[in-house]
């Protein structure tokens, strides 16, 4: 009966959400001061890490713009970030051909970091909407009907609760693949010297 399945995948997106919000907010209570700070090289390894070794390569890459400092801004741990880009790494090893490059970057006025992956990219009709609830990512086919297009809005939602945006595109031809960039000022971000 279709409307049973659309009940029964209502149900399971809300029990998807729900145990996305507990395991933020189990992971923001458990939060002390040791850990409280995270180099943003650092941040991304740990939010790729349980997607490596899937048969698709996962690399990282942390570098400055021209003229900032070297050195990786140490961030305010943000179990929103970590979740966040953790979705956008499983998305794109979920379509990846081969390879997913997770990469930020820093100035002394931003930090972005961007997911890229070689798989088909994004559907031309989604793109507009990406990031809407209930609006899948890719294409129905790949993903079996089961996806809502939840986990993308969910930490969409995340990093501009934290102060950022996020963009999509696809890579220019002849190359195929999708990319999801977010981008923050750096003081929405930075951990104060002070805390």
């Amino acid at each position: 009966d279709p409307k049973y399945e659309d009940l029964k995948l209502l149900a399971d997106q809300a029990d998807r959400c729900r145990g996305i919000l507990a395991t933020i907010r189990n992971a923001r209570e458990a939060n002390d001061i040791v850990h409280a700070r995270v180099p943003l090289d650092a941040l991304i390894a740990e939010a790729a890490a349980p997607f490596r070794g899937l048969g698709v390569s996962v690399e990282m890459v942390a570098r400055p713009d021209n003229g900032a400092d070297g050195r990786p801004p140490i961030l305010n741990r943000s179990p929103e970030i970590l979740h966040a880009i953790s979705a956008f790494v499983e998305n794109a090893v979920s379509f990846a051909e081969t390879r997913v490059v997770v990469q930020a970057s820093w100035s002394d006025k931003r930090i972005m970091v961007s997911v890229t992956d070689d798989g088909p990219g994004f559907s031309p009709e989604v793109l507009p909407k990406l990031g809407e609830p209930y609006v899948s990512q890719r294409s129905e086919a790949h993903l079996g009907g089961g996806d809502m297009g939840l986990g993308f809005f969910i930490a969409k939602t995340l990093i501009e609760r934290t102060g950022g945006r996020i963009a999509t595109r696809n890579l220019p031809p002849p190359r195929s693949g999708a990319v999801v960039q977010a981008l923050w000022p750096r003081a929405a971000l930075e951990a104060s010297t002070l805390d």
